[in-house]
């Protein structure tokens, strides 16, 4: 072995002599330009440069492997060993991936841990040599050191692709074919360690950009297609993913999993609709050969009819899009009737028709395929709210947030149903709770790397422990001043329970309020669940009639979203019970101007001009909302109530009862809160 490692060390000494000798002959040219002399690396030289590490590795001496092919890559670099260094690289990077543990893993600059040293590793480092001149290495004072496998793996990675990169072989002439496969496997091994590496670290934004690169190889080969796809998906480029899983579709017209996985991406990503339908017709169209994918190209189809239902304005497109939808679902279903799932969206679709009763037959079919199933437990507690069965509907909730405690979905539904059945002081202690999820949420996703979000965090730890015993206290108190739910409870007791909620959310809020200010780099999807916490307790501090705390929240939702419709829509809401009609009519049209769809509010937009005595303008944009959501009872009854006092009493009464039989199968939160996706 020292042997071997002595042959290899001469073997770097004497390249880099002869590169440097190349390098002072064309350093002194008198005319022109000098071409560049390329040296090949030998058989001789590349075994002499390899066997060491080699036999290391076959005789299982993981230390004294790594050790060798590490002190190699240190030395400088010349003409001759640029592949040999690629290869080495990728070598190193696949034993450190393949045959290390995190635990196992020791720098360059350290020693390796105990029970790596094995009786073979240090018999052989006892054994030496000596040369009067050694291999020249790359030194200085601020040189990187990996902290861990994945670093020295991914610093290998990249110092090897942008080899390849540089020594890509993309002609598409005939005598290069040889070359240009030699080069795409290379290159496709390559990305395939990057996607081991960076898969590991979740880094696949990173990873995309990599095989972005990759393009130059991949012309007409499928697997760098497919895995760039992947990473795009993985990394939220949804449009660019649906880009490149068309190209993929070329490639492989017959898998059937590439369409649906396009489907998948415009459904629930894009909301790209018609895309969606002709991803899922694509594979309906296979029959047969999609074997077990055709079920889902059918509920591909049939969830792309269900939101397509329910965008449309007309009854009649509404009612032919359901038609569709169901059929496809059904179809699905004959297909694939183990499919829970399927199931679920037959039941979803039969609750949009409001046929409540067969919907829960339905989805007690789909609860004994999945019973812990999240989005199924859901849908069920929304279609016994329905049928007015709060205190149901209350237990199925809970039941299922013991089983999904993170899911804000579920929450949100919660307190609705308190407010309605147990009063908005029970629902304001949930909406404590979610700020408190959503804060810890918060700091375990992005308090690594976001150092501001450190710093408030340590500066709170004092204020939840003071939060938490505040609470207790209310709870006792409130506890004491709890009557019988028989009787109704004086002015002075529901001042004092309301009084307890206020503080308590105070309380919360200043936890949460810190933190918004750090906001900046944390993802969409967070902001907005809190910007809907806020606007769900001022919500409920208008029911209270606590105006100030219903201020306080909507501004905290309007620090994270300023220009939302939402946060419009609420200001209006609280203009409107302080009396300011003309105020509330302004916040309604420019929530009105940013979601011009929006029947909620239409419906209180309306209900303004209306006590403003404008009532024709009012009734136009009632009809507007009853036209947009046609099961919305609060803009019949509300319309039945202009019409009524404009003297047409029959038409309005007709709308009371429109009004009056939709409410009796409304849900305390729309059926479409529960997602439909591939």
């Amino acid at each position: 072995m020292s042997c071997f490692e002595k042959a290899g060390d001469i073997a770097l000494v004497y390249l880099q002599e002869v590169d440097r000798a190349m390098v002072n002959t064309q350093s002194r040219p008198i005319k022109g330009i000098v071409p560049v002399l390329e040296m090949e690396l030998t058989y001789f030289l590349e075994a002499a440069l390899q066997s060491a590490y080699v036999a290391y590795f076959k005789k299982r001496n993981m230390v004294k492997g790594v050790k060798r092919i590490r002190e190699m890559l240190r030395a400088m670099e010349t003409r001759a060993t640029r592949n040999f260094r690629m290869t080495i690289a990728k070598q190193l990077a696949e034993v450190l991936l393949h045959s290390l543990c995190e635990d196992s893993y020791w720098n360059p600059f350290s020693d390796p841990p105990p029970d790596l040293n094995t009786e073979e590793s240090e018999s052989t480092l006892s054994v030496s040599y000596t040369l009067t001149t050694g291999p020249q290495l790359y030194q200085g004072d601020d040189l990187f050191c990996p902290r861990d496998i994945v670093e020295e793996a991914l610093l290998l990675l990249l110092i090897s692709e942008s080899m390849a990169n540089r020594d890509a072989v993309i002609s598409r002439a005939p005598d290069q074919k040889k070359d240009r496969t030699i080069s795409f496997q290379i290159a496709s091994a390559l990305y395939d360690l990057l996607s081991i590496t960076l898969g590991r670290r979740g880094q696949y934004e990173m990873l995309s950009e990599c095989l972005e690169r990759a393009m130059k190889f991949a012309f007409d080969e499928f697997h760098l297609w497919y895995q760039l796809a992947l990473s795009l998906v993985a990394s939220g480029k949804f449009m660019w993913a649906v880009s490149a899983l068309r190209e993929c579709a070329k490639l492989h017209p017959n898998d059937p999993s590439i369409p649906l996985m396009a489907a998948k991406v415009c459904i629930g990503s894009l909301h790209w609709l018609e895309e969606g339908e002709k991803f899922s017709t694509s594979v309906t169209a296979m029959e047969e050969e999609a074997g077990e994918f055709l079920a889902k190209g059918y509920l591909g189809l049939g969830l792309v009819y269900s939101l397509q239902a329910t965008e449309a304005t007309l009854r009649s497109t509404q009612d032919n899009l359901h038609k569709k939808a169901l059929k496809a679902l059904m179809r699905a279903q004959s297909l694939d009737p183990d499919d829970h799932r399927v199931v679920l969206y037959l039941s979803l679709q039969m609750a949009f028709k409001r046929q409540i009763s067969e919907a829960i037959e339905m989805l007690q079919a789909a609860l004994k395929l999945q019973n812990d199933d999240m989005h199924s437990l859901h849908l069920l507690a929304l279609l016994f709210s329905a049928q007015k069965h709060y205190q149901q509907s209350l237990e199925i909730i809970d039941m299922a947030i013991n089983e999904y405690p993170e899911s804000f979905s579920l929450l949100f539904s919660k307190v609705k149903l308190e407010a309605i059945h147990k009063g908005p002081d029970e629902a304001l202690e949930t909406c404590k709770h979610m700020l408190s999820m959503w804060q810890k949420t918060y700091i375990s996703q992005f308090s690594d790397w976001d150092k501001e979000s450190s710093l408030i965090e340590g500066a709170q730890i004092d204020k939840r422990s003071t939060l938490q015993n505040s609470v207790g206290e209310g709870t006792s108190a409130e506890k004491r001043s709890t009557l019988h739910p028989g009787f109704h409870e004086g002015e002075s007791g529901s001042q004092r329970l309301s009084s307890i909620a206020a503080s308590r959310m105070e309380l919360a809020a200043s936890e949460v309020s810190a933190q918004s200010t750090s906001m900046k780099n944390s993802p969409k999807h967070l902001s907005i669940i809190l910007e809907q916490i806020w606007l769900q307790a001022a919500e409920l501090f208008i029911q209270l009639q606590r105006t100030k705390e219903a201020s306080f929240c909507i501004e905290e939702a309007a620090s994270l979203f300023s220009v939302s419709h939402d946060v419009m829509f609420m200001r209006g809401r609280l203009a409107e019970v302080r009396g300011n009609l003309n105020a509330a009519k302004h916040f309604y049209d420019e929530a009105l101007a940013m979601n011009p769809q929006s029947a909620k509010i239409m419906e209180h937009l309306g209900r303004a001009l209306h006590k403003l005595g404008r009532s024709s303008l009012a009734e136009k944009v009632l009809r507007d909302a009853v036209q947009a959501l046609s099961t919305s009872h609060e803009a019949w009854n509300c319309l039945g109530e202009v019409l009524q006092d404009t003297g047409r009493n029959e038409d309005a009464a007709d709308y009371f009862l429109t009004a009056l039989e939709l409410e009796a199968s409304c849900p305390v939160v729309p059926f479409t809160v529960i997602p439909r996706e591939l």
